[in-house]
């Protein structure tokens, strides 16, 4: 086939041979690893990098479950000690009435709700992240845009290849600390050295 016939922007289809696009893999070190990570947080605390795109749940023993995601984009990054207020399974999609406004003048228009779904933004579990007993509007969620992960993309929830955000949904508690290492330091210190995979554990599992 001549190469004028592939492009990676549209559907090419010949006699007998049809050639779709490929989204955009997710690089290798944003896939879930089992990592040696050294902290004084106790386990069950989330940690999330969104300087190097990680998100860590904290085992105890050094270890933890490093997960690639995705972060908010230029002006939209924040930082903080927030706690998980509630979990959602397939969770509806009600954008704040600032970033309807905001797409809307772009010619981009939003629904007040979007039902839970494979279509939905939040993707198949979502986090909610609250503050003094309220919540933040920002989520730990899935995402139907799996190649945003590793990207300033988002309005400043964490994005969660589907797979990963089911996996930690399953682990993480309801008032589950989480400390978002961000723009404005405001999550204080924290303490975190990811020494890399665990070799052992990748192996033999435990």
């Amino acid at each position: 086939m001549p190469a004028s016939a592939i492009s990676l922007n549209r559907v090419q289809t010949t006699s007998d041979v049809t050639l779709v696009a490929q989204p955009k893999q997710v690089a290798e070190k944003f896939k879930r690893k089992v990592v040696r990570l050294t902290t004084d947080e106790k386990p069950g605390t989330i940690i999330i990098d969104t300087n190097n795109k990680f998100l860590y749940f904290v085992e105890g023993n050094n270890r933890a479950t490093r997960y690639g995601v995705g972060v908010g984009r230029d002006g939209f990054g924040w930082s903080g000690v927030v706690k998980i207020g509630r979990k959602s399974e397939w969770p509806e999609w009600r954008p704040p009435a600032e970033m309807r406004r905001r797409e809307a003048a772009k010619g981009h228009m939003l629904p007040v709700v979007q039902e839970g779904g494979p279509d939905n933004p939040l993707g198949a579990r979502a986090m909610y992240l609250y503050k003094g007993g309220r919540d933040t509007i920002f989520r730990i969620h899935g995402t139907n845009q799996p190649w945003t992960i590793g990207l300033n993309m988002s309005s400043g929830c964490i994005r969660m290849m589907n797979k990963d955000v089911e996996h930690l949904y399953e682990r993480a508690d309801i008032g589950a600390k989480v400390i978002v290492v961000g723009p404005g330091n405001k999550q204080g210190d924290v303490s975190f050295d990811d020494k890399g995979i665990d070799i052992l554990r990748t192996i033999f599992g435990g």
